[in-house]
Parts: C-alpha cells; structure tokens; sequence
C-alpha cells in the first residue's frame, strides 16, 4: 500500500515513548519539501492539547555573511561548510540529554531569517514539555566532519524526494521571492544548489524511511 500522511503521523508518534524526548530528523535535497512536511507534522501531531512537539530547523547554523565573507564562502553559502555543524550537533546532544517536565529548562536554538537570510540566535524555544522534536536540514545523513556527529542523536531520519524538475522550479521561485532577479535565481540554482542538492541525494539510503512527494502536502515556497 502507498504510504500516507497519517502513516508518517503514526510513526511519528510512536516515536515518542518510555518517558525520554525523541528526535526525528527530515532530511532532502534543497526544495524537496522539508519543511512543509515538518510544519505539517508538528501542527497535526500537536493539535489542539498542550503542545508536545517542537520544531528546529537546521537552517539557524548558517554562518553569519560577516564570517562567510572572512571566510571566502559567501558565493556558495549553503554548501555544508558554511554551517556550523558541530554547533547543530551539540544542540541535538543537549535537546535529547535535557530532562523533561518540572526539572526542565527551555532550550533556546538559533532560527534564519530569509529577508535577511540571516541566523536569529535564540528564535526557537523548546520546551520542557516537548517530547518529540522534528528537526529538518540538507546535512542530515552527510558523514564528513562534524556532521558525521548529527546521525547518533537522531531516533530517526526521513528523506523527502521529489521529483527534480519540481524542485528545481520551487528554488527559482524561492530565490525570486527573496529579492533574487529570475537570471540570477536559475544561475543560482543549477550552480551552487545543484552541487549541494547532489551532495544530499547521494545520502538518501542512508535514509529509515524515504517520503515520496506523493505523501508530501503542498509545499511552501521556502521549503
């Protein structure tokens, strides 16, 4: 049988078990879809009880521009070294380790503007109440460098797959609606993205479960 977006809430759910927080990871390639599907799933999973699902985009570890430029990154930001991987890492470490309820603290990550396509240190509270977190990103299942630390504190890790010339029209659309002319956005696009969206697609069996966009809701421009 096809899988459905109730199978993944059920999945989802049964994630969370035994008293301790749990952590699903969504990976996919720049445009696929994740998060959509992670807005999806924590709004359902959530409902209208006390909310116990967080969302922590990957995306708040963007380097600053400021440390790109001293870099000599800044004309591939998005590329896996223009993250602070080993900070992403820590993060999951510390969200899985915190004790829940009473003795709990919130747990503040960084979230990512992208009018300013900047990192907002402290935009995303987690709270002691929260027992599954869905966290989505590109590097997820990459095994180089730091984010080769990022798979073990993930309970599971779901790749989005769509197909790629719709990808490929949601990041043009994407960077045109941030400011980037439609020339710009497919150089863009086919150069920097594509090398990375490469990157990530060679990572999918590493996968426990590939999404197909059949199973995806609609996407949102920035997915």
């Amino acid at each position: 049988m096809p899988l459905t977006f109730d199978d993944l809430l059920a999945r989802a759910r049964g994630l969370a078990k035994d008293g301790r927080r749990a952590l699903l990871g969504i990976a996919g390639s720049p445009g696929a879809g994740k998060t959509t599907l992670a807005e999806h799933l924590v709004r359902e999973l959530n409902g209208a009880d006390e909310p116990w699902v967080a969302h922590v985009p990957m995306d708040g570890f963007h380097l600053a521009d400021a440390e790109l430029d001293r870099l000599g990154r800044r004309d591939r930001k998005g590329a896996p070294d223009t993250f602070d991987a080993a900070g992403y890492a820590a993060l999951l470490r510390r969200l899985r380790e915190e004790p829940g309820g009473p003795d709990g603290d919130v747990v503040y990550a960084p979230g990512f503007e992208r009018v300013l396509e900047q990192p907002i240190a402290g935009a995303v509270p987690v709270p002691p109440t929260a027992r599954l977190v869905v966290t989505e990103g590109n590097y997820l299942l990459l095994e180089t460098g730091a984010w080769a630390r990022v798979r073990s504190h993930l309970d599971e890790v779901w790749f989005c797959e769509t197909a790629e010339e719709e990808r490929i029209r949601r990041l043009v659309a994407r960077h045109e609606a941030f400011g980037k002319t439609h020339a710009h956005a497919v150089a863009w696009v086919l150069g920097t993205d594509q090398r990375n969206a490469d990157l990530v697609a060679a990572t999918r069996s590493r996968a426990d479960l590939v999404v197909p966009a059949t199973t995806l809701p609609p996407a949102r421009p920035d997915a």
